[in-house]
């Protein structure tokens, strides 16, 4: 029986806060909702915790009977709003490029909607290999997993921990909600301060 070799590098990465500073169109996206169900809704403190799943974060906000009709509407919805002010993370396409230039993969895991998370990178022209979607902390170990990464790189320690489950190294980034101290804490093999480092620390680690 022929096996395939593993392929020499399929780095993961997370998608909001680490790939892209979706927190404009975010909040643009929670003004409409808050227009439409008249709820109340503290948009700038749901901007400072993104990582977790929509149910998670609309829990807080409406009863839990109403959050799954709320987060379909909101993913409707979202297109309209957040892509057009959602910019790239300094270094993001770098870092994806860094990748590509030494023949290696990049994979896209994200809690994100698959759809909303795909419009996104086709409007910043950020090209990953495979873009998966709706999976959240360890369960972003099996699409990890399953394209063979051995990085994974994230701002959130849900990243970490999915990183870990995968037995993939863990790379966090300072850019999100979690400071170097509670990504180390959280597992973290190495911490950066932005996808701008990563190409250097990726000499070392293939290197």
């Amino acid at each position: 029986m022929d096996v395939m070799a593993p392929h020499p590098l399929t780095v993961g990465f997370d998608l909001d806060m680490t790939l892209i500073d979706s927190r404009p169109g975010i909040k643009a996206a929670y003004l409409a909702l808050v227009a439409e169900t008249g709820a109340v809704i503290d948009t700038d403190l749901v901007v400072s915790r993104l990582g977790p799943p929509l149910e998670e974060e609309l829990a807080n906000w409406f009863p839990s009977a109403e959050v799954p009709a709320v987060a379909d509407r909101y993913r409707e919805m979202y297109p309209a709003y957040a892509i057009t002010p959602t910019l790239a993370m300094p270094g993001a396409r770098e870092a994806v490029e860094a990748i590509r230039e030494r023949g290696g993969r990049t994979v896209v895991v994200t809690a994100k909607y698959e759809p909303n998370a795909k419009l996104h990178l086709s409007h910043l022209g950020i090209e990953p290999d495979v873009i998966v979607g709706d999976l959240w902390a360890e369960g972003k170990a099996v699409a990890l997993r399953e394209h063979g990464a051995t990085v994974y790189v994230g701002d959130h320690i849900g990243d970490v921990r999915g990183a870990r489950a995968a037995n993939a190294v863990s790379v966090g980034v300072t850019t999100g909600p979690c400071d170097a101290d509670a990504l180390r804490a959280a597992g973290a093999d190495t911490v950066l301060s932005s996808l701008a480092e990563l190409p250097a620390w990726l000499e070392t680690y293939a290197g």
